[in-house]
């Protein structure tokens, strides 16, 4: 009985040791350990930057009584069920939807706790923010070119020669052909994957300046973080001014925003993580999609240059990278661009559900915050439904 005692005590005690050494080894562990995959809110645990509302805000106009008659129009779930979009709300554990349309709240759904001015992390969608300061960027002069190395910017990342020809187009288009570990392929492959230490390590650029080349840059499409964390850390070396701030006095605080945003930061004072960390209101984040809408215009001013947004929108003659879900949706300049036999529409979009969906045949935005998210993409037939006219999902 002492001797297996014993050995339970000293069993326990090689556990103990273990994760000590591999917490020492690697501190983020602790933090991936503790919250495992993040939910929408996780960022309070973390250190973040504020990105200040606007002086004047833009409402969206909202009548008396908005329609109910969506909650019983049938869409496709990730089972290709059709059910009432009700239903898809409750599968899909949405917290916030919102549906708008010229400028007017049509339709609008939130669950327990929820609003149109709950703050919410985006995930990827912060990706589509980059985009839209590494063109304000651009068109300002900090950055000369997207055919600019990246060394250029962060001469920090000279000693590694992954990044010697590696360019700002390179990240742009996820064609860095830097090592990354995604999540999939179980537990312990997640648990020490390169996702999970981006999103929670103290100090993302410490982690960068030893990452490794894999793929000759330019060639080899993935979808993966560290691109657009790298042209986050290239626009405060740029502009000499922090994400937050950048994005604040160039796009936020000139389109209307009713509520304070935020970038999350690896540590107090340190690089946003501009990959996964944006958080943001659902009345403001369709701003954004309102802003694109536009062509970058916000009250007859120019906020974003035209021609960027284009760009930005439609891959042109760009043979896609990518093709996900039956829409075909291709990843451009940080967006995904559907590119099935109708196309037009696109979208800023995040782990878990989260969506900024732009629909201009339509003049139509919508918002989805979520939990899990439903799956399949109902959002054309719904801005489609709404303006009144046809629309038939694939028959594969």
């Amino acid at each position: 009985m002492k001797f297996f005692k014993r050995a339970i005590g000293y069993f326990f005690l090689i556990i103990i040791l273990f994760f000590a050494v591999l917490f020492i080894w690697r501190p983020y562990l602790a933090r991936v350990l503790w919250y495992r995959q993040p939910n929408a809110v996780t960022y309070k645990a973390f250190p973040q930057e504020n990105v200040r509302k606007s002086d004047t805000t833009f409402h969206f106009y909202r009548t008396t009584k908005t329609r109910i008659d969506l909650d019983s129009f049938k869409v496709r779930n990730g089972n290709k069920q059709m059910i009432p979009f009700s239903e898809y709300f409750k599968q899909g554990q949405l917290n916030a939807f919102i549906v708008i349309r010229n400028d007017s709240v049509l339709y609008e759904k939130y669950s327990a706790g929820y609003s149109d001015s709950t703050l919410t992390t985006i995930f990827s969608g912060a990706k589509s923010m980059v985009s839209i300061m590494l063109g304000q960027a651009l068109n300002k002069g900090y950055v000369k070119s997207l055919n600019d190395k990246v060394t250029d910017y962060i001469p920090e990342l000279n000693p590694n020669p992954a990044f010697k020809t590696i360019t700002l187009k390179n990240l742009l288009d996820m064609k860095s052909g830097l090592e990354f570990q995604d999540t999939f392929g179980g537990i312990v492959k997640a648990f020490f994957s390169d996702e999970a230490k981006y999103y929670y390590t103290h100090d993302m650029k410490a982690e960068l300046m030893k990452v490794k080349l894999v793929n000759k840059p330019g060639t080899v499409w993935k979808y993966k973080s560290i691109d657009p964390i790298l042209l986050g850390w290239v626009l405060e070396m740029a502009t000499g001014k922090s994400v937050a701030q950048f994005f604040e006095e160039n796009i936020w605080r000139k389109i209307g925003a009713e509520y304070n945003a935020s970038f999350g930061l690896d540590h107090p004072g340190g690089l946003a993580n501009t990959a996964s960390r944006f958080q943001v209101t659902a009345i403001d984040l369709a701003k954004i999609g309102r802003l694109y809408l536009s062509f970058g215009k916000y009250a007859g001013k120019q906020i974003v240059p035209e021609g960027w947004v284009r760009q930005s929108i439609n891959i042109g003659n760009e043979q896609p990278a990518s093709s996900k879900g039956w829409q075909k949706s291709a990843h451009h300049h940080l967006w995904w661009i559907p590119q099935d036999d109708e196309n037009g529409d696109y979208a800023a979009e995040g782990m878990l559900g989260q969506r900024l969906y732009v629909d201009p045949k339509t003049n139509t935005i919508i918002i989805q915050f979520a939990d899990h998210g439903a799956g399949d993409y109902p959002y054309r037939k719904i801005s489609r439904y709404l303006a009144g006219l046809p629309f038939n999902y694939p028959k594969n």
